[in-house]
């Protein structure tokens, strides 16, 4: 199909691929926890949307440019280091609110801010562009009579696949939560969780190995 090859076995990876916890599963989770269902599927939103800049990227070889020169590499994966290191901070540090109005306060963030928010932390991750690159080719056919489009083809399947998981983590965590929103004690436990793990995200992007 659109010059494709094990299209299943793709899917299948790609599904297991989500399903591993990473910085995309805390982020719609946590904003979920916070804020309810919407925030979450705008969180998922943005995320998406980040990985489809990846996908274009990639497609038309400016992934490729990322790959080959170190310079351009080393600046992307210091801006999205940065960028996870802050957000975890601010979480960690974010001032505890009274237990009847947890739930009233929220983060207060609106949805434009969650959104480019999500874009950002997968937009500004240079493993995700390498992933792209090193994954998808491997299922697109030698006799495929348009790369570019096989690999597009491969990616928005990718990215919804990635879309419906992260919409199905928002929902159970904005249930959980409600369950459990006179429980202040476990909000900021949440938060602190969260914001540990993006500062290890950030840590970790900034530690890594540039290729």
């Amino acid at each position: 199909m659109l010059g494709t090859e094990d299209l299943w076995l793709f899917i299948s990876a790609g599904i297991a691929l989500n399903l591993v916890p990473g910085q995309d599963f805390v982020f719609v989770a946590s904003h979920s926890a916070s804020q309810g269902f919407g925030a979450g599927s705008v969180a998922a939103l943005g995320i998406g949307a980040g990985t489809l800049g990846h996908i274009f990227a990639a497609a038309f070889g400016i992934s490729a440019l990322l790959a080959a020169s170190e310079n351009a590499y080393l600046l992307i994966k210091v801006l999205g280091g940065l960028y996870l290191l802050y957000m975890g901070l601010s979480m960690l540090f974010k001032r505890t609110v009274p237990a009847n109005s947890v739930f009233v306060s929220l983060s207060t963030s609106s949805n434009k801010t969650i959104f480019y928010q999500g874009f950002l932390t997968n937009a500004l991750n240079p493993k995700v562009a390498l992933f792209f690159i090193a994954f998808v080719p491997q299922f697109i056919a030698a006799d495929s009579s348009n790369v570019s489009l096989s690999f597009l083809f491969l990616g928005f399947l990718f990215s919804f696949n990635g879309l419906i998981w992260c919409l199905i983590v928002a929902w159970f965590s904005a249930n959980i939560s409600a369950k459990l929103k006179h429980q202040a004690h476990l909000k900021r436990w949440s938060n602190l969780l969260a914001g540990g793990l993006f500062s290890y995200f950030g840590i970790n992007l900034l530690m890594s190995s540039n290729h």
